[in-house]
């Protein structure tokens, strides 16, 4: 093997990129001068493309595997111009290796909220944010438009570019879709799909592919978030006199399984009834027609009794149903019982207007038989 022959094999270049990034999207291949021997092998792995240009001219654009460079019509002076014939003619060009592969996790967000008309609302302020992925499709095209000469370009070089153009037609998209903003959450995958199809050709400018476009969050301001709650509380609840009906017998309910504590308890649940009355006695005041004079008393009502038997509420009993209770012996003197005005249970015998039934005479025994003839 002669001298040139050694000295030509050690100019021999093996152009390759191993990208151990996550977001370098343009790679430069450096060598002094840009030089690049004849016979210099070329090795472009899956998910990259190679582009060279030359005087600031796209040339060729490699796809993945190995490819030998040769040339003999690009006559340029490098450091040794003068054995030029000798080492194979080099020739000068610029190498980028362009990473294809997709670029997932990609952030987006409206930087200012978006004003639209919702039928249900009426004027109302939305924030949104999300995600994509990108692909670039056309490697040159992109180091063309995009990456230029850089020698490194990654994902935060065009990510506020592509967050801007998202945000920008969403806000379009949004405001001519017209779906109410109570509705939007049923619609999301809908409107990314319909989003990324629409968008794909501003991308194409940049040979860029936009493979997904996500929708994580469409949210309204925090007043009417607070708003929303209120009102969906109210319409758990339902009817407010049905509920507060049942907050009241389920209370007297506890307090006749423990009647040592329920005083305190009974006399809330005796003012609230006393305010219901009140109120309905108000409330039929108001209706009825005035009257010239002194208005009449209101009727009187019977009374409605209560009774605490075996750790169950009875009644409510009126005067008639109580004398046969403590007649049938259903009711002793010991039963506690209560009223609509009392303050807590009490013994029967305890109860003025009650203790005459237990002090009745017995009743009269049946006649004798006539005597047997």
């Amino acid at each position: 093997m002669g001298l040139f022959d050694a000295i030509r094999g050690q100019f021999l270049d093996v152009i390759q990129w191993e990208d151990q990034t996550q977001d370098t999207i343009v790679w430069k291949f450096q060598r002094r001068d840009n030089a690049i021997k004849n016979g210099a092998q070329l090795i472009v792995r899956e998910s990259q493309k190679a582009v060279f240009l030359h005087e600031g001219l796209l040339g060729d654009v490699f796809s993945p595997g190995r490819h030998r460079l040769t040339t003999n019509n690009i006559p340029i002076l490098t450091s040794l111009s003068n054995w030029k014939y000798a080492f194979g003619a080099p020739f000068q060009c610029d190498t980028f290796f362009v990473s294809t592969r997709q670029f997932t996790n990609q952030k987006w967000g409206t930087r200012n909220p978006i004003m639209m008309r919702d039928p249900e609302f009426g004027p109302i302020r939305l924030r949104a944010f999300g995600s994509y992925c990108f692909q670039v499709t056309d490697p040159g095209t992109f180091v063309k438009q995009i990456s230029g000469t850089n020698a490194d370009y990654d994902t935060a070089g065009i990510a506020a570019q592509f967050r801007n153009m998202l945000s920008a037609r969403f806000a379009d998209a949004l405001g001519e879709m017209q779906i109410p903003a109570l509705d939007l959450a049923a619609n999301y995958n809908e409107m990314g799909d319909d989003l990324c199809e629409k968008l794909q050709p501003e991308f194409d400018e940049y040979g860029v592919s936009l493979t997904k476009f996500l929708i994580e969050n469409i949210s309204l301001p925090e007043e009417v978030e607070k708003a929303l709650d209120t009102r969906s509380s109210m319409g758990v609840l339902g009817n407010m006199n049905t509920y507060t009906q049942f907050k009241t017998a389920n209370a007297i309910g506890d307090m006749a399984q423990n009647e040592g504590g329920g005083g305190n308890m009974m006399g809330m649940i005796a003012g609230v009834n006393m305010g219901q009355v009140m109120g309905g006695t108000m409330q039929q005041g108001a209706q009825a027609p005035q009257q010239p004079g002194v208005a009449p008393p209101p009727i009187p009502q019977p009374v409605q009794w209560f009774a605490a038997v075996n750790g169950q509420q009875l009644g409510p009993f009126d005067g008639n149903a109580m004398a046969q209770n403590v007649q049938s012996g259903q009711i002793t003197r010991e039963t506690m019982l209560w009223k609509q005005g009392m303050a807590a249970w009490t013994a029967a015998a305890q109860i003025p207007e009650l203790a005459g039934l237990f002090n009745a005479p017995p009743p009269m025994p049946p006649p004798m038989p006539p005597p047997m003839p």
